[in-house]
């Protein structure tokens, strides 16, 4: 009799164990959904030169609107462009020059008017130390010397191209690149004597590259627009993030970062 009660009660042991492993290991993606998955992501599509100070302002952004993530992609305007024209899901694009936004317009897929937010001016960067002595313009067309870069449909390069124009020089990159931010990286790593970039890629380069000014410059100034897309999932927030690009707040951020004011 005691044998069959010890039986019983081993048994009722092991069921209930059965039962609470069961109860405790719910098959993956059973869960409740996180907050992730309940967060509005907002996707923003922004030229290679915005990086530090986009990235700041998405911080800022998520910190005023719980709920909303940021997702960033930065690029060549020109990439950025075609990529949306051809379907790419975004909600806002913030564009390094008015003819890549236009390529946006024309085809029906920005909502309302893009805003000019900032402005942008080249700059020669060389390696810290200037090694190959560049000091003008000039230079740049000198036999020998390791030039790179933007690539004419880039933002960048059409600004290179002008400036070259105006100043009656021929340039004979070994390099041209799709982002800004590759020619600064062919100039820090030592693989270029000099490169055409923007006063704001020098600035946040800091001691890796040295900035060599010049004059033809003036005549090729970026202006950066903004605007939403028609297939964003979420008009108010992208408006919302284009309000804080426009505002106080990231007109400081963008200047902080070399940016001159756009006329919005």
């Amino acid at each position: 009799m005691k044998r069959g009660v010890t039986t019983a009660v081993a048994a009722l042991v092991l069921a209930a164990g059965l039962a609470g492993c069961a109860g405790s290991s719910a098959p993956a993606g059973s869960a409740g959904t996180s907050s992730d998955d309940a967060a509005t992501t907002l996707t923003v599509f922004a030229a290679a030169s915005l990086k530090s100070s986009f990235t700041e302002l998405a911080e800022t952004f998520e910190a005023q609107h719980p709920g909303t993530r940021v997702s960033l992609s930065f690029a060549g305007s020109s990439d950025l462009a075609t990529q949306i024209t051809q379907g790419a899901p975004a909600d806002v694009f913030a564009s390094a020059d008015t003819k890549n936004m236009d390529k946006v317009t024309v085809a029906g897929l920005a909502e309302g008017e893009p805003r000019v937010f900032a402005t942008n001016t080249l700059a020669i960067a060389v390696p810290a130390g200037n090694p190959a002595r560049v000091t003008g313009f000039q230079d740049l067309a000198r036999d020998g010397l390791r030039l790179v870069t933007c690539a004419k449909q880039v933002p960048c390069g059409a600004a290179a191209a002008t400036a070259a124009d105006k100043a009656g020089v021929t340039l004979r990159p070994v390099s041209e690149e799709n982002a800004v931010t590759d020619v600064l990286g062919k100039v820090t790593s030592g693989e270029a004597d000099a490169g055409l970039v923007y006063v704001t890629d020098v600035k946040s380069a800091g001691g890796r590259v040295d900035s060599i000014p010049f004059p033809e410059a003036g005549a090729a100034v970026n202006s950066y627009p903004i605007a939403a897309l028609s297939g964003a999932k979420n008009q108010e927030a992208a408006k919302a993030f284009i309000n804080l690009v426009l505002g106080s707040d990231g007109q400081q951020v963008l200047a902080k970062a070399g940016f001159g004011a756009g006329g919005q």
